[in-house]
C-alpha cells in the first residue's frame, strides 16, 4: 500500500479481502451463492443510478445512499469470486485492457454516435 495518498494494489486487495473472510467471514460462501449476492449488489448499485441520472426519484427509502459504497460492495463481492477461482484480477485487467485497445483503439474514434 502506498503511504503517501492510501491507494491499495488490486493485489493488494484480493489479500485484503482474503484475510477478511478468514477472520470475520469464516469461510467463503460458494459460487452460487456470490454470484447471487454480486447480482444483487449490482441491482442495488442500478436503482441508486436510475434515481441520480433517470427519470425516477427516489423513495423515501432510498434517500440515504452511497453511491461509493454500493460500488465497493460490487468489488468485495467480485473480488470474493475471483479469491475462489484462483484468478489473478491484477493480471486479468491489464490483458483485458490489451485485448480492449487492440480490438477497439479505433472503433470508438470512428463512432460517429460518439462524436
Amino acid at each position: 500500500m502506498n503511504q503517501n495518498n492510501n491507494q491499495i494494489s488490486i493485489k493488494r486487495a484480493q489479500e485484503k479481502v482474503d484475510n477478511w473472510i478468514k477472520e470475520y467471514g469464516v469461510r467463503y460462501f460458494d459460487n452460487l451463492t456470490n454470484l447471487g449476492v454480486l447480482m444483487e449488489e449490482v441491482g442495488e448499485l442500478s436503482r441508486v443510478m436510475t434515481r441520480l441520472h433517470g427519470e425516477q426519484s427516489f423513495k423515501k427509502s432510498d434517500q440515504s445512499y452511497n453511491l461509493a459504497d454500493e460500488m465497493a460492495d460490487i468489488l468485495f463481492v467480485l473480488i470474493c469470486l475471483a479469491n475462489q477461482n484462483n484468478i489473478n484480477l491484477e493480471e486479468a485487467f491489464k490483458e483485458n485492457l490489451k485485448k480492449k485497445t487492440n480490438r477497439d483503439s479505433q472503433r470508438h474514434k470512428e463512432n460517429k454516435k460518439l462524436t
